[in-house]
């Protein structure tokens, strides 16, 4: 249910924008967000206009004017609408540091109570800067484990999780052997390449950057992962005889409701789909090359306050509510989502009736996000979509494709 990719801001010049005051001399707020349901009974419309309409009560005279469209539109939505100078006063989407560059957006400093700052989780706050500046406020994030069918695991007599990924290519084999469709799914189609990606180059020990925010995509360790993949997982024919080039998230996620996949990366909205269809999964740490992965993968939306409308002040009202503890919970908890912020995080550590997200939520203080700080990253994670899956064909070289890949991130880091 996260982005896909990032919008690119336009550098237009600023016109007119949407927020501000009414004729009538009310103080009006406008949301664009991003819908996180699959069907009208469950979109996220009726949450942004419960919480828009609870807001208004507090704030006498205030309009809050919310539109939702879904995740195949709402990043160019906000991009043209900034390219036309009719930025929303906040957006909820994708990505935020084309705007943030563009000089679009209020720091978070600028607008936030200092109790709302100091309640983000520390990670998200750093994946959420520019220049060591907060431009990004985390919405909503999620982490990734390893899916298994318990069924067809013990059809193959699979008696437990991999925690290897020699242990996970001979869980495969077996079932394999005992007639499973897809012994693994692999989805590094389009839809979410760059998530399967980073699972796997953080599972030997690589990643997207260094320390120090540099792009490392060609690393050894990277090139190790795809060529293992090509090899031990792909070349035995471990996947289904599918390819994982043209295989996206959500048709592995489906395979699996269906009962025809043994294992797979998934994260926590896979729970509620499985369990829509009756079947009998189990959630284990996601195997690494060597051991257990120590690295864990995270994913974050954004949001963000255009300063075109000059609307700062009631926009960091309007966000210092957002991000409540009850409204937190209240969305994280309808999508199968992970909150944001310490107190709601704690307040789902001691709830039962989240207990299927505890393991999700354990591996959000440390995990690694996409350099979403980088301007060049919506063009890097296009990329990445399109060229990510032929490293694993029969006679692929990955160091080629991925040192391609890193050539180009390098620069357009470098013309900044």
């Amino acid at each position: 249910m996260t982005a896909a990719g990032a919008a690119t801001a336009a550098l237009a010049p600023t016109l007119t924008a949407c927020g501000g005051t009414t004729p009538g001399g009310s103080k009006k707020l406008k949301l664009i967000a991003a819908d996180y349901g699959d069907k009208p009974a469950n979109s996220s419309k009726k949450y942004w206009d419960d919480l828009a309409n609870a807001f208004e009560k507090e704030h006498s005279g205030v309009k809050v004017d919310v539109e939702v469209y879904s995740w195949t539109e709402v990043d160019k939505k906000v991009a043209d609408l900034v390219a036309a100078g009719k930025a929303p006063d906040i957006a909820q989407i994708g990505a935020y540091a084309d705007f943030a560059a563009a000089g679009k957006l209020y720091s978070v400093d600028k607008m936030l109570s200092i109790p709302t700052q100091a309640d983000f989780i520390t990670g998200l706050v750093r994946a959420g800067e520019v220049h060591r500046v907060q431009y990004g406020l985390p919405f909503v994030a999620s982490t990734r484990l390893l899916f298994y069918n318990k069924k067809l695991f013990a059809k193959a007599g699979v008696a437990k999780a991999p925690q290897t990924w020699g242990e996970l290519q001979a869980a495969a084999v077996k079932l394999k052997a005992a007639g499973v469709k897809i012994p693994f799914g692999l989805p590094l189609g389009p839809e979410e390449a760059p998530a399967e990606t980073f699972l796997w180059m953080l599972g030997a020990g690589g990643g997207y950057t260094d320390k120090n925010g540099a792009y490392t995509i060609a690393s050894n360790e990277n090139v190790d992962a795809f060529t293992w993949l090509r090899d031990e997982l792909v070349g035995k024919d471990l996947v289904g005889g599918l390819d994982p080039a043209r295989t996206n998230r959500q048709d592995v996620f489906d395979a699996f409701t269906r009962g025809e996949v043994g294992m797979l990366n998934g994260h926590p909205t896979l729970m509620q789909q499985a369990e829509g269809h009756g079947i009998e999964y189990e959630m284990a740490p996601l195997p690494g090359y060597k051991g257990l992965s120590t690295a864990t993968m995270g994913v974050a939306d954004w949001m963000m306050a255009f300063s075109q409308g000059g609307n700062r002040e009631l926009a960091g009202k309007f966000l210092d509510f957002v991000y409540t503890k009850s409204n937190v919970l209240r969305f994280t908890g309808q999508y199968n989502l992970l909150p944001v912020t310490e107190s709601a995080s704690a307040a789902m550590q001691g709830d039962r009736a989240y207990e299927k997200l505890w393991q999700f939520l354990a591996g959000l203080q440390n995990a690694h996000f996409y350099p979403a700080d980088k301007t060049s990253w919506a063009k890097i994670s296009s990329m990445i979509k399109e060229k990510i899956g032929g490293t694993v064909r029969k006679g692929a070289d990955p160091r080629a494709v991925l040192s391609e890949i890193d050539r180009e991130a390098t620069a357009l880091e470098a013309a900044k």
